[in-house]
């Protein structure tokens, strides 16, 4: 399986196997083997990314988490937490998916309900980062 190289500073040490024709990826969070799709590609590189180079603790980071939205349930990608306080929502689209002012408004409604004070929308290639100021939003350069 050819996977793209993402833009982050740093390499990660996947764990990588192959099933007949499947591959899987695995999530040291949720201590299991998942199907690798380009998705799933990008959202690991945050869980390594906020576990290896940030130091934070396994415990501190949601994946997948369920969410409500105008009676719609939707599933957040990651949730950094602090004393399990959301402080930073992080949405992954696959590599080839453009990030755009939809994708962007998409997030920040599913932030309406969680709360974060940041907001990470990323497809691995490009990362847009914003503040909630109580507000509105403060788009701010992040390198990953």
């Amino acid at each position: 399986m050819q996977l793209p190289k993402l833009n982050f500073e740093d390499r990660f040490d996947f764990q990588i196997r192959r099933d007949k024709d499947k591959f899987f990826i695995y999530d040291l969070v949720r201590k299991a083997w998942l199907q690798l799709t380009p998705e799933e590609w990008v959202r690991q590189h945050w869980v390594h990314f906020y576990h290896i180079k940030q130091g934070r603790n396994l415990s501190s980071l949601i994946l997948e988490k369920k969410l409500i939205l105008n009676g719609t349930t939707k599933r957040i990608d990651l949730i950094v937490t602090e004393k399990t306080v959301p402080v930073i929502l992080v949405e992954c689209k696959a590599p080839h998916i453009k990030l755009s002012e939809k994708t962007f408004e998409q997030t920040a409604r599913y932030n309406s309900v969680l709360g974060a004070g940041e907001i990470i929308l990323s497809n691995g290639l490009q990362h847009i980062f914003a503040k909630f100021n109580g507000e509105q939003y403060a788009f701010l350069p992040f390198e990953a």
